[in-house]
């Protein structure tokens, strides 16, 4: 976990600066992992986002606008009576453990004064929110633990709050350099000195570990050089975090999406990732985390449409396999045929109640004896035109079938291009445009609820581009807003993009009857290829006409068009150096 002990000194440091002595305005439980403080100073009302998720626990001021449920849960209107119009007192952190313990002064029922404390443990599965009164009495948690979930450490209303178990590590404001090296030597087995580094100091987190083995430029510390390199690195570091001076700092993948962070500059990725220096470590926090829980909110919304996507595909799969297997018994119609021809050439030879006939084969060069199948209660006529209906039976099937699959691979690559734009929805807005459209494609039934066809009248707008050279370029966000923004919206003269053979958005480069440049093909290439399945690939094959030879064939599905006079042009999808604009 990112989140160490040091990172949440730094955390604390800029929560002091502006918050203490704020006063408790309203309290916000969104879910059952977080709360939200919204605290009011003389200067700005703030936003404190307490969470404790497993995999994202955390505490830091937040920009974000987080959704509230209508009936708030039992312990935020517990804390609402309890700690409304309370002042931030103090905050605490004892040694470089992962728990802020936040001090309010309140006043109780009859008027009193009193102190009440939000435990904050940032633990990974285990981490809680815990509201404690001035006696250290446990009054409510986020998550309670019983005996059955924890032998060692009850977290119940009544019981006295005990903090987690201490990890018998050295603290680095309590040690100095030269002590923790010679733990380092001492307790080193040969192995990666990050790992060593994690076992030994206490409030680092694998990536600072990681970082000071990097700097060394050597994990071994056997020599003395190298423990004296390691005591240099490591007196930065413990200055560091004794000072609170360290800045925050975030990598990112190539493609945007955050990697890691740290108090500490990250030089470890090297090229293979950015870094981003945010203004502080609240809005590093509110970015890197709010784009995983982003992601996981959408996850969790789209669970349904992906359900139904998913069982549609292996229904017109397992359709497709029966259908190909009949279609692979048609094969034999023509050998029907003959069978009929051979038997009304041969009537003298055939008598009723034969059940099999050896005749032989005059379509065949070599003249070859072939045994036939007779039904006895037939005459030879009626057995030869008995042949003859199977063979128009087999013949009529194979069109059908034929016909079939190619409609069910059609529908089944439509389906497959909902589930990609599925996978690059950002907003429920998005949603339920996805929604609507596969409720027009009678996937899913129509919503009864007023409110719901009220969003849903309301079309989304393509996400729009500028490339370096100042042409407009324009991207659909799913099928239905393909085929608007292709067939209505771009005119003739404008480049129309879309990556090969694989599912995509529609990308419109607008040339205004300008003559594009190459720089500016290139960009919408690029573009068009970072809005399809191929997204995380390079060199992808990206075909592109203009609009004027782009058409939709008649009863095709959303999405689904022909093209004609096309190009072909290889690119790594990418985004111009400016941010997306909405229109």
């Amino acid at each position: 976990m990112a989140l160490d002990g040091a990172f949440l000194r730094h955390v604390k440091k800029e929560i002091e600066e502006v918050a203490l002595g704020a006063r408790v305005d309203k309290i916000y439980q969104p879910n059952r992992e977080e709360m939200v403080l919204s605290l009011r100073t003389r200067t700005e009302p703030l936003k404190l986002l307490l969470s404790a998720r497993a995999n994202s626990a955390r505490v830091h001021f937040t920009q974000r606008s987080i959704e509230n449920p209508k009936q708030p849960p039992m312990l935020c209107m517990l804390l609402r009576k309890r700690l409304g119009g309370a002042r931030l007192a103090a905050i605490r952190q004892v040694e470089l453990e992962r728990v802020l313990q936040l001090d309010f002064d309140a006043f109780n029922e009859l008027g009193d004064p009193v102190r009440f404390t939000l435990v904050i443990e940032i633990m990974g599965r285990y981490s809680n929110i815990i509201f404690v009164d001035q006696n250290g009495v446990i009054i409510d948690a986020l998550k309670r633990v019983d005996e059955e979930m924890s032998s060692e450490r009850l977290v119940l209303p009544g019981l006295r709050y005990r903090s987690p178990p201490p990890q018998h590590k050295l603290c680095m404001l309590e040690t100095i350099p030269d002590q923790a090296v010679e733990q380092v030597v001492r307790t080193s087995q040969n192995g990666e000195l990050s790992n060593t580094l994690l076992g030994v100091l206490q409030g680092v987190s694998p990536v600072v570990c990681r970082e000071i083995q990097h700097r060394m430029g050597d994990g071994d510390t056997s020599t003395a050089l190298n423990q004296q390199k390691l005591t240099q690195e490591l007196e930065c570091v413990f200055e560091m975090v004794r000072n609170q001076a360290g800045k925050p700092c975030m990598a990112l993948h190539p493609n945007g999406k955050p990697l890691d962070f740290s108090f500490l500059e990250i030089t470890q990725y090297g090229n293979e990732a950015q870094i981003h220096r945010p203004e502080s470590f609240s809005q590093l926090l509110d970015t890197f985390y709010g784009e995983r829980d982003r992601i996981e909110r959408m996850k969790a919304k789209s669970q349904d449409i992906h359900r139904v996507l998913t069982t549609a595909m292996e229904r017109l799969s397992r359709k497709m396999n029966v259908q190909t297997e009949e279609l692979k018994q048609c094969t034999q119609r023509e050998r029907l045929k003959v069978f009929g021809d051979l038997i009304n050439a041969n009537l003298y030879q055939i008598q009723k109640g034969d059940t099999v006939v050896a005749l032989q084969n005059f379509y065949d060069e070599s003249l070859p004896m072939v045994r036939i199948s007779l039904n006895p209660l037939l005459t030879p006529s009626q057995n030869a035109q008995k042949y003859y209906k199977e063979y128009r039976k087999a013949k009529t099937a194979e069109e059908k079938l034929t016909q079939q699959i190619a409609q069910a691979r059609q529908e089944l690559e439509y389906v497959d291009t909902v589930l990609d734009e599925l996978s690059r929805a950002t907003t429920e807005r998005d949603l339920n445009e996805i929604r609507q459209e596969l409720v027009e494609q009678e996937y899913i039934k129509p919503s009864r609820s007023k409110q719901q066809k009220g969003k849903e009248s309301v079309p989304h707008a393509p996400i729009e581009f500028r490339t370096s050279d100042g042409f407009l370029v324009l991207v659909g966000r799913n099928n239905r807003q393909n085929d608007r923004l292709t067939m209505k919206e771009a005119k003739n003269h404008d480049i129309w993009f879309h990556v090969k053979n694989h599912p995509g958005s529609h990308t419109i480069l607008v040339t205004e009857r300008k003559e594009p440049t190459d720089l500016a093909m290139t960009e919408a290439a690029q573009i068009a290829a970072y809005f399809s399945r191929c997204r995380d690939s390079s060199q992808v094959p990206v075909d592109y006409t203009q609009v004027r030879h782009v058409n939709k064939p008649q009863g095709a599905k959303p999405g689904m068009v022909i093209y004609v006079n096309y190009q072909t042009t290889y690119v790594t999808p990418a985004l111009p150096a400016g941010e997306e604009r909405e229109g």
